[in-house]
């Protein structure tokens, strides 16, 4: 992976990449990406994560003391989501 500056680390991350930091299946991940309840960039066909956002969801759960509960947010956009008429 490219690195922005010596030394800070990587830009973006691989969607296996990003499963593999946060120890869970890459299709979590892809689903989570469909369904716009975590960050990507889509390059062709192929997505790219922030290392960013990876490191802000961290923060988030360890200054709230919480936990960051990516299906609870997946579902949350699943329910806010207006229906179409068909």
């Amino acid at each position: 992976m490219e690195q922005a500056v010596l030394g800070s680390g990587p830009v973006l991350y691989t969607v296996a990449e990003v499963a593999a930091i946060l120890r869970v299946d890459t299709a979590t991940i892809y689903r989570s990406i469909r369904e716009n309840a975590f960050p990507a960039v889509r390059i062709r066909s192929r997505y790219v994560i922030p290392a960013s956002a990876v490191v802000e969801m961290a923060a988030e759960a360890a200054r709230t003391g919480g936990c960051f509960d990516l299906a609870r947010d997946t579902q949350t956009v699943r329910s806010r989501r207006v229906a179409r008429p068909h």
